[in-house]
């Protein structure tokens, strides 16, 4: 009988060894399982990012040399579209191709948002979510960084990172603030196009004599300030409310400052206009009837914010 217990543990003692490296083997087996897929998506990624670096971003050329267009167009075909802008020159403009790889992991599509956005101030963060690649959102950053900006929403549509595809989403959520006459600083108005430091400086000064300004073609009234000029920027400009003009209270030292008025004579005619006509009679188109205003000056005057009688 002893001779058979003996017998069983040592049976017993001969399977604990069995069953402790069956353990450490399944343990093994799943690290190593583990261990090769994640070696599989790193290399994946890995790949990925060697064919990012080397790819080309959805982009838009704009060139404006005519003696390129030969060679640029060749490149840009098939997808490519020219003309003359109104100055001449032409323009060639077309989506680069990606990589293979790059292009098979656009196709399987990533979620992208879309809300309304400040291309000037906007982050890359947000860029990214707005479905802008790390590297086009950056490029982005960069021309900000280096002094571009956005005027006009089909600037964004010309940038070199954003394909015709992207812009025809966004278009819509652009937002990009106009430049409000009555705040803007020297720095806002200077980088309106077509005003440089000297432009700048007078819009400011000119506002200050009108105490506002009450309509953006006031800005004609500045010296050597065109037709031309104005055209390229009123798309731009605004002008908050001014402060309403007292016309119908200023004394005479007054009035003859504000540039519609301009003479000791008229602002003194306008006082005694007050003084001899009823309350009910004080207009501006009356002071024009009276001979006390040019009619040109008369009619800028009524459009300006005025404060009643």
């Amino acid at each position: 009988m002893k001779d058979l217990f003996a017998q069983k543990d040592k049976g017993d003692a001969k399977d604990k060894p069995s069953a402790a490296s069956f353990k450490v083997g399944a343990i093994a087996l799943a690290f190593l399982i583990i261990g090769y897929q994640a070696a599989l998506v790193m290399g994946r990624a890995a790949r990925l990012r060697i064919e990012a670096n080397r790819d080309v971003p959805d982009t838009v050329f704009v060139y404006l040399s005519d003696a390129d267009s030969p060679s640029l167009l060749a490149r840009a075909v098939p997808e490519v579209l020219r003309g003359e802008l109104p100055d001449g020159p032409a323009i060639v403009r077309r989506n680069a191709e990606h990589a293979p790889a790059v292009e098979a992991v656009r196709r399987a599509g990533r979620r992208v948002e879309t809300f309304r956005f400040n291309p000037n101030t906007v982050s890359v963060e947000d860029l990214i979510r707005l479905g802008f690649s790390e590297k086009q959102a950056q490029a982005i950053d960069r021309y900000r960084v280096a002094g571009g900006r956005f005027r006009r929403r089909g600037d964004f549509a010309k940038s070199f990172v954003v394909a015709d595809s992207v812009y025809r989403r966004l278009e819509a959520f652009i937002d990009i603030p106009k430049v409000d006459l009555n705040r803007a600083d020297s720095a806002a108005l200077d980088d309106l196009p077509g005003i440089g430091p000297w432009y700048a400086a007078r819009i400011i000064a000119y506002r200050d004599e009108l105490g506002g300004y009450s309509f953006p073609e006031q800005l004609l009234d500045i010296y050597r300030f065109d037709q031309e000029k104005y055209d390229g920027l009123s798309d731009l400009v605004f002008c908050s409310q001014p402060a309403p003009y007292a016309l119908w209270s200023l004394p005479a030292d007054s009035l003859a400052k504000h540039p519609y008025i301009r003479s000791r004579q008229a602002a003194r005619s306008i006082v005694l206009f007050r003084e001899n006509t009823p309350r009910e009679g004080w207009t501006v188109e009356a002071l024009g009837e009276a001979g006390i205003l040019p009619p040109e000056d008369a009619a800028k005057l009524a459009r300006c914010s005025l404060a009643p009688p």
